[in-house]
């Protein structure tokens, strides 16, 4: 039983920032890969970034390198997404999820949705010209 809760998204004007956080409850918040996906209008969801539980590797995909950061808080049971240079591209429902894992790293089945045993309700980010 481990409950998500995303916030911090909303509207923006392109070259904007906003800041993405997921909140996670219910067990221990260690030990778990914690991921970002996000779904555009008429689109599948797609992976966006992970980071794994000791906070030492993360993941980003090519559209948002240079651009997003993610980020956690072990002590708050906290996970971010730091997003910058926000572009309409990006205008997405995120969602947070997370699987548990003993592992210090990332394996390659860090990118996949089906790997992710929690997620939270999404957070709609829209970006405007």
């Amino acid at each position: 039983q481990v409950q998500l809760v995303e916030s911090g998204g909303g509207l923006v004007q392109a070259g904007g920032s906003l800041r993405l956080s997921c909140v996670a409850s219910g067990r221990t918040f260690s030990r778990y890969v914690m991921g970002w996906f996000r779904q555009a209008p008429g689109k599948e969801r797609a992976f966006v970034a992970a980071i794994s539980w000791s906070g030492g590797s993360t993941t980003l995909i090519d559209s948002v390198k240079g651009r997003f950061t993610i980020s956690r808080d072990n002590a708050k049971n906290t996970v971010y997404l730091q997003m910058n240079s926000l572009k309409p591209e990006d205008t997405a429902v995120y969602y947070c999820a997370g699987y548990y894992s003993d592992y210090v790293g990332l394996r390659p089945r860090h990118t996949s949705e089906a790997t992710y045993d929690y997620w939270g309700q999404g957070t709609q980010v829209t970006v405007s010209l």
